[in-house]
């Protein structure tokens, strides 16, 4: 595995650029290829950004994750993990900054979207409520993680059932952007755009591992806590692709699948915490995280929380055609990495 502690620092600083530069181009065309995707398969954009490209644009994050855990990280893997949902949440209100027709979740209205939001705060619960409770683990693994993954599959069944089956609809507006497929389902296109996706993946996870190491090495010279580093250097470095694919998605139009990419990517991101915890060996990981990583945990809850409101709300245009929950959600950001930095 590669490690750049003993790198020189512009060596470290050039592997993180040029791979940024990797995820910035990967990420755009991820995008295009998943918006496509999307129309020939017939999922729909909700369900193609929840699973494909929000799980492909997070495997960067969940191998720093357990990558961490097996070294006896845990504070580290776990705010890596929780704080990447934090990032990626913050992401998507500058994603409605950039916005500028309307709200970015008026636009982009859809009952899965809500549904993946509530499953998200859902499945944040389950480790906050065990983390007081005595310690228990089967096979070195505590229960709270096999939860979160029956939880995250039924989830997923709830999803594509109200994606279609639904008896509740948006009103649509003037600035409602609905999921309408623009290619016929299947064909052999189908096929190259599968590929085309896989490799953009491949490229993705790679850079992201890159930009992970190196970001570690970095962190490593300032004598930070590990929980900070987790949720504020590591999580942002691995949240990049979700960064550029959201930012991608919304200037291409694709306002569902730039909302849903966040969503299911950050509620695909909780199961970091089960692989976490199975690479963990001294115990239960989330007996063995400290203050910093609960209030972490309480912060990302809420930004989730405020975005569900957002969804439901769907406030057309707000203060500069920026929604109440994007406010929200980038001062909620902003104040608790401030929090972290001076009051812990």
């Amino acid at each position: 595995m590669l490690d750049f502690a003993s790198a020189s620092l512009p060596l470290v600083v050039a592997v993180f650029l040029l791979s940024a530069a990797a995820i910035a181009t990967a990420g755009v065309w991820m995008v295009s290829t998943a918006d496509r995707l999307a129309d020939r398969t017939g999922l729909g954009e909700a369900i193609t950004g929840a699973v494909l490209l929000g799980v492909s644009t997070s495997l960067s994050g969940t191998i720093t994750s357990v990558t961490a855990a097996l070294d006896g990280y845990a504070g580290l893997a776990f705010s890596n993990a929780v704080g990447g949902i934090a990032v990626q949440t913050f992401f998507l209100g500058v994603a409605d900054l950039i916005y500028r027709r309307a709200n970015l979740e008026h636009a982009a209205a859809s009952p899965t979207n809500m549904l993946q939001g509530a499953l998200l705060i859902a499945l944040l619960a389950v480790p906050l409520a065990v983390m007081p409770l005595p310690e228990v683990t089967l096979l070195g693994i505590h229960p709270a993680s096999f939860l979160l993954v029956g939880g995250y599959l039924f989830g997923l069944h709830l999803a594509r059932g109200v994606e279609t089956h639904s008896p509740w609809g948006a009103r649509e507006t003037s600035e409602t952007r609905p999921d309408t497929a623009e290619e016929p389902r299947g064909g052999a296109a189908l096929w190259s755009l599968l590929l085309r996706f896989a490799l953009l993946a491949i490229v993705l996870t790679f850079a992201g591992f890159l930009i992970a190491r190196s970001g570690v090495a970095l962190a490593a010279k300032t004598g930070l806590d590990e929980s900070l580093v987790g949720a504020l250097m590591t999580a942002t470095a691995t949240s990049l692709p979700e960064l550029v694919t959201t930012i991608a998605a919304v200037r291409r139009g694709a306002l569902t699948l730039a909302v849903g990419g966040i969503i299911g990517g950050n509620t695909f991101d909780v199961l970091f915490l089960t692989l976490s915890d199975a690479a963990y060996r001294p115990g239960s990981l989330y007996h063995a995280v400290g203050e910093r990583a609960e209030f972490i945990l309480a912060l990302t809850m809420l930004m989730s929380a405020v975005l569900l409101l957002g969804l439901i709300r769907r406030e057309r245009y707000g203060f500069a055609r920026i929604g109440f929950e994007s406010l929200l959600i980038l001062s909620l950001y902003i104040l608790g990495a401030a929090a972290l930095f001076f009051l812990f």
